[in-house]
């Protein structure tokens, strides 16, 4: 292969708009990959948090006793232990001012809910990106290579005589900007789907806690 049909040096004779479209995708791809990492440490986090958590609810400590370590800490609770603080802490208050059982554990079902609803949209931070980028990317990278050809073709049209070796570079160049349109899509994509998944699994988790713990509430109320 020659010189001019490198890599780079096919790359470095695109055109502007080609050259363009692949910096807009190696911009895509690196920032999904940041998030990737970002994302998989926040997910590992919030599992061994629930773990944690879950074995300490259920050891049969007494909720105050737990409600007091939580709280003692200095830095705020996330996840189902900050779902747990949220509604215990409200369960305390209303018990303490209203009479009617009903209506302390509603309101504290109410919190817990707004508490999840929050930790949810943590949750999801940065899947929404990955998605986008995943969908986008290829069709993207399929412009560059539409634009690409299309000026090949009008160069050849300039001539008298065209030959393959007179539109191979123009081609090359415009399929590299759909080989990096899938190198930034395919990653994303494959993130988005585990992750959700993940994501998913956390929140029935959260969910079923919050159940659980009003169960336990109701009972202690009764």
């Amino acid at each position: 292969m020659s010189a001019d049909m490198s890599l780079l040096g096919l790359i470095s004779e695109a055109s502007l708009l080609v050259k363009l479209v692949m910096l807009v995708l190696l911009l895509i791809s690196l920032y999904s990959w940041t998030l990737i990492f970002k994302k998989r440490a926040e997910l590992a986090e919030a599992r061994r948090d629930a773990d944690a958590f879950e074995d300490k609810f259920w050891s049969g400590n007494e909720l105050n006793k737990l409600y007091e370590d939580i709280t003692a800490r200095p830095h705020s609770a996330r996840g189902m232990e900050g779902i747990f603080e949220t509604g215990f802490k409200e369960f305390i208050r209303l018990k303490k001012t209203v009479p009617d059982s009903n209506f302390v554990l509603e309101g504290t079902q109410r919190v817990m809910r707004i508490s999840l609803a929050r930790e949810i949209d943590q949750l999801e931070v940065s899947l929404p990106f990955l998605a986008t980028a995943g969908s986008t990317s290829p069709y993207i990278g399929l412009f560059g290579t539409v634009w690409g050809i299309m000026n090949s073709f009008r160069a050849l049209g300039e001539v008298q005589q065209a030959t393959l070796a007179m539109v191979a570079p123009g081609i090359a160049e415009a399929l590299i900007a759909t080989a990096m349109g899938l190198f930034a899509a395919i990653p994303a994509v494959i993130a988005y789907n585990r992750y959700s998944h993940e994501v998913e699994r956390l929140i029935n988790r959260y969910d079923t806690f919050v159940e659980e713990f009003s169960s336990i509430l109701q009972r202690q109320q009764s």
